[in-house]
């Protein structure tokens, strides 16, 4: 009873000396006070519960919000601050000897990202704006760190967390869409609206759009997965209608594409195509492309459909560059990334400050309605061409390189699993990252968690399971 005693006058003196802060906090306006106990949980999750600590994160990612877009600093919460935490706690780790499983940190891929982590830091040092490199450099490190190095060290110890993260990502995702939905309707689902309605969890219907088909092939596969009783498989498929919903009404176009590519990817791989000819057939595409190459442009400009609230007059704008705005500027922002990349080939201008010094590169002839001298208007809408500036040609290589590889794996997945089960989620895995890369050509989002914790998350997955097919580490029972 004295001990029973002892522990509740210490719960009743916290809880007065903790309503005390708190009351203080609230007088002075530092409302953040409010949040010291769910900080000290999270730290305990770190230190004793680093899967636990994982599931937190990324359920917490679709439900985010950037400090910058309520007028406050670029950050955020609560996940960068659990990223900067789980990087803090790596290093810690290494420095005690424990590190991820030398497979995992042996695997081409991880030397891969490694490499062009190394070149980020590389060319942060001679930017335009070394502060804003040094930014950009650690915010990519967390993302890897907590995303690709700890999830991939989690889901090697637990296969059963494989399938959990990207449904810990899907549910919370499919809420974000359905308050987008529920707001899009007040506005009659109208095509303006929808570029904003996600906000604040999403800044623009672009980054949403890239998310969302990110995820429909991994669920889907999750859909036809029978490790799952049948009720879980109803509730998966209502996450995937929302998605696909969602999807159709973010009037993304990018997406939609990069969708259909995949599509057609996986048609390909299931009628036996090898990487290798389709490779070849792309290349030979390419060159022939180049031949009719001024009689192509003619029937691009000839094409004056504007984007619309009508879904095939939509999906028709793809392809105007003569009179739509958005796919102006875009052609304008790679132009200015080509200059750039002409002023500092090798190292470029500095990572994470093309949209500081692109502005005096705009040619008159190139500006549109919707053109900034204000470094406010976004990057170089392009995954490929921004590294290009911003790290010079390595920086592209590391890009395009990695692309080709994650092919590689997907191909080799499809053939080498064993387990049916693991090779379709593997396979939808591998689709789902590769709407990213095709996405990539016309935006780029890896500056963001919404779209760096689904591109490392899935990357750490296909470096997990070509490892066990590889049998370079033992392979778990199906569950």
């Amino acid at each position: 009873m004295k001990a029973w005693a002892k522990s509740d006058r210490a719960v009743v003196a916290s809880s007065v000396i903790f309503a005390a802060v708190l009351s203080a906090a609230w007088w002075v306006d530092a409302w953040y006070v409010a949040l010291l106990p769910a900080a000290l949980a999270v730290l305990g999750l770190a230190i004793f519960r680093l899967d636990a600590y994982l599931a937190v994160l990324v359920a917490a990612v679709p439900l985010s919000l950037n400090l910058e877009d309520i007028g406050g600093v670029g950050l955020y919460l609560p996940t960068e601050p659990m990223l900067a935490g789980a990087l803090a706690l790596l290093v810690a780790r290494r420095l005690m000897g424990q590190t991820p499983p030398r497979p995992f940190l042996a695997h081409p891929t991880t030397r891969w990202v490694a490499a062009s982590l190394i070149w980020i830091a590389f060319t942060a040092v001679l930017s335009w704006d070394p502060l804003v490199s040094l930014k950009f450099f650690v915010a990519r490190l967390w993302f890897v760190a907590g995303f690709f190095l700890l999830a991939g060290q989690i889901f090697l110890a637990q296969p059963q967390s494989r399938h959990r993260a990207i449904l810990l990502y899907a549910f919370p995702l499919a809420i974000v869409i359905g308050y987008t939905l529920v707001r899009h309707a007040g506005y009659g689902f109208d095509k303006d609206a929808g570029h904003w309605v996600m906000s604040p969890f999403f800044k623009d219907h672009t980054s949403y759009g890239a998310v969302l088909a990110m995820f429909i092939p991994p669920v889907f596969a999750l859909v036809l997965s029978k490790r799952f009783e049948l009720v879980w498989r109803v509730a998966i498929g209502g996450v995937l209608g929302i998605l696909l919903v969602g999807m159709v009404l973010s009037y993304t176009r990018a997406a939609w594409v990069s969708l259909a590519a995949v599509t057609a990817l996986f048609a390909l791989m299931r009628l036996g195509f090898r990487l290798k000819t389709l490779l070849f057939i792309g290349i030979g595409a390419l060159l022939a492309g180049t031949l009719v190459l001024d009689s192509l442009l003619i029937q691009l400009e000839r094409n004056d459909q504007d984007s619309s609230d009508n879904l095939a007059e939509h999906v028709e704008s793809i392809s105007n560059v003569s009179s739509d705005a958005s796919n102006l500027e875009r052609l304008n922002r790679w132009s200015c990334a080509l200059a750039l990349f002409k002023e500092r080939p090798l190292t470029g201008w500095g990572p994470g400050t093309y949209q500081f010094v692109y502005a005096p590169f705009q040619r008159s002839e190139h500006r549109t309605i919707i053109s900034t001298n204000n470094a406010d208007g976004g990057n170089a809408h392009s995954e490929y061409l921004g590294p290009l500036a911003e790290q010079g040609v390595p920086g592209a290589l590391f890009v395009v390189g990695l692309f080709g590889w994650v092919l590689h794996l997907g191909f080799r997945l499809y053939r080498t699993v064993a387990d049916a089960e693991t090779r379709r989620l593997a396979v939808g895995v591998f689709l789902g990252l590769v709407t990213y890369f095709v996405h990539g050509v016309l935006n780029n989002y890896l500056d963001t968690d919404k779209a760096s914790a689904p591109f490392w998350g899935f990357l750490a997955l296909l470096v997990v399971w070509d490892l066990e097919a590889q049998r370079q580490i033992p392979s778990p029972k199906p569950r």
